[in-house]
Parts: C-alpha cells; structure tokens; sequence
C-alpha cells in the first residue's frame, strides 16, 4: 500500500491530534489534509493547528490543508475519521468523493460501529445492519466495509480552544481488519502511524477490543453527561459507582452473547477507573457542555439493542437511554 495523501475527516480533538502527529514528522512528503469546521477550521487556516500532548514542556504548531468542503480535495490514500458515530452518515458522500478504489478508510469510533457484522463469524448474525447506525444503508454502500479498517482509541484528547487541542494521557490505539486478517494494508498503515509518534498495536479480534472499550464508554460517557461529574468523582459516589459496575455487567454479558472474548473482568476495569486522572472529562460531558449532539446511539443505544437481539437483559442501560436521550433533546434545544 503506497500512502502518499491522507484526509483526517473531522478533525476535532482526536482526529486533530492524529492530523498534527503525522504533519510534523521531518521530511515527511505525504500530504496532510483536513476536513474540520466552523471556528476550528478558522483557526487551523490562520494559526495552524496546536497540540499539546501530556507531560510535553512545548506545544506541537503544524500548517496544514484545511476545509470544510471536502470535494475540494483530490482522492486519497487513506482516510483517517474523527467522526463520531452520530455524525458518520451525513458525511457518507463527502468521505466517498476522497475514495480511489484501493483507498482504505480508518474509523476512530466508540461503541458498536456500522460494519461491526461484517465478515463476523461468531456472532451468527454475518453482516447484519442496523439502521440506527446506517440508516438507509447509506455507509455500506458509499463507502463498503470491505474498505474499513477498525481502530479502538484510549486516548483523552479535548479542544480547548479553536485549534488547539489538549492530550490528558499518553494514550494508544488499536487497529484491525473487520475479517480478523494481519493484512498488508493493516501492516503499512500502522507502520506509517508508529512513525508519526503514536503507539499503535494490531490485532485479529478488533472486535474484543471494541467491547472492552465499551465496558467504560456506555458506563461513563452518558452517566457523566447527566451527573455533570468526572470519572473520579463518579467512582467516589457509591451509588454511581454501583451503576457503572451494572453497565458494565450488562455491556459483558451482551458482548459474550455475540462471541466477543473480554481479557478483563469488570472488578478489574472498576479498579483502572478508580486511577483515572481528576480533569478526564468524557467526550459526551465535553458535546453536553458544548451544546452539541450527544453520541448515545452507538455507545447505550445499540447495547439496549443487541441486547434484545440475544435475549439478554440491560435493564440499567435501558433506564440510562431514556435519561440521556431526553437530556439530549432539552441540550440542544437550550443551545
């Protein structure tokens, strides 16, 4: 695989990170773009984009191609989203027009993403879809799951102002095939990104990775959002504690009725979460607060969903949807 042009589509604060770590690495001669908006996307054109990673003594400042219209932007190698679930479908068209037909696509997402059935072999629901996540099939056709490449991220990253972007750890990322292979193409790929800095590691059962991260996500992302409370301060509360160790139950109890394999029991992912830093504040507290579009679908909706689906009861997670959902509702209609 030759990448020579590579798009970061949404480059918000982890897309934006990913986009700065690749633009500085000296004598790089591969074309970094951005697709961003609104004072964001202003700031990178005038400024640069900033990043400043955890524990560093300076700020990283790259120039880069920045737009909000991606047609302005010629095919490339390899797409890199920083989307979030919510906001993959309506982008579909304009991450298609960037697609040569070798062109493969990293998609940064948390919780359950469209192309999650395909190529599945243990599940025994084989490219299932769901329109919650795809509606009108619109992902799976204009950009195929066949050019997916999945990618788990523990990275806390947070804009703290327009074009300067903020890492709270120095976090890692996971990268695989939706059909389980150590392909040539995961190979370069994560190669390419080692070299810009980032730790990267591949595995044949992304899909493991996707629920072990979601033990945390449909935990902490909309408890936080309607408590307004950190991850410390949620863990220091005995009753939201107890609520986390439930959804956390639940999230395993669904994964392993799909076939997914967690290295880790929800004990010891309480434990990790109990050491997390005081100022991690959630993606869905930091869109709350932001005003914007809560990611709920992908991280609690599926999860009441695929719970259905294998007759297994999320009781907890269900009464958090509706919670979240109408917090969702009032947020935006507030901002």
């Amino acid at each position: 695989m030759s990448i020579k042009t590579i798009c970061i589509y949404g480059a918000g604060a982890l897309g934006g990170a990913i986009a700065a770590k690749l633009a500085s690495q000296p004598g790089n001669d591969i074309t970094i773009s951005v697709v961003a908006r609104g004072a964001h996307l202003d700031a990178i054109r005038d400024n640069g984009l900033s990043l400043r990673e955890a524990d560093a003594e300076r700020t990283l400042n790259v120039r880069l191609n920045a737009t909000d219209d991606p047609k302005t932007l010629p095919p490339q190698d390899l797409v890199i989203t920083g989307l979030k679930g919510h906001q993959l479908a309506p982008a579909a068209e304009g991450i298609a027009g960037l697609l040569k037909d070798r062109t493969r696509v990293v998609m940064i997402l948390n919780g359950i993403p469209w192309w999650y059935f395909h190529r599945d072999t243990r599940s025994g629901h084989p490219e299932l879809q769901f329109d919650e996540l795809d509606p009108e099939g619109r992902l799976w056709r204009l950009i195929a799951p066949q050019r997916v490449i999945g990618c788990v991220a523990y990275q806390g990253a947070e804009v703290i102002n327009p074009g300067e972007i903020r890492l709270s750890n120095k976090g890692r990322f996971v990268l695989g095939e939706p059909s389980g292979e150590m392909s040539s193409d995961l190979e370069a790929i994560a190669a390419l990104l080692i070299g810009a800095g980032l730790s990267i590691t591949t595995t044949p059962d992304i899909r493991d990775e996707i629920w072990s991260k979601l033990m945390g996500n449909a935990a902490f992302n909309p408890i936080s959002a309607l408590t307004r409370a950190v991850m410390t301060d949620i863990m220091a509360d005995p009753a939201l504690s107890a609520m986390v160790g439930k959804v956390m139950n639940e999230v395993r109890a669904v994964g392993e009725a799909l076939g997914a394999r967690f290295n880790i029991t929800v004990e010891q992912r309480l434990e990790q979460s109990r050491h997390v830093g005081a100022a991690v504040r959630t993606s869905m507290l930091q869109d709350l607060i932001g005003g914007k579009a809560l990611e709920i679908t992908p991280l609690v909706g599926m999860l009441a969903a695929l719970g259905r689906l294998t007759a297994v009861p999320t009781p907890v997670s269900e009464t958090i949807l509706a919670l979240v959902t109408q917090l969702d509702r009032e947020n935006r209609r507030g901002s």
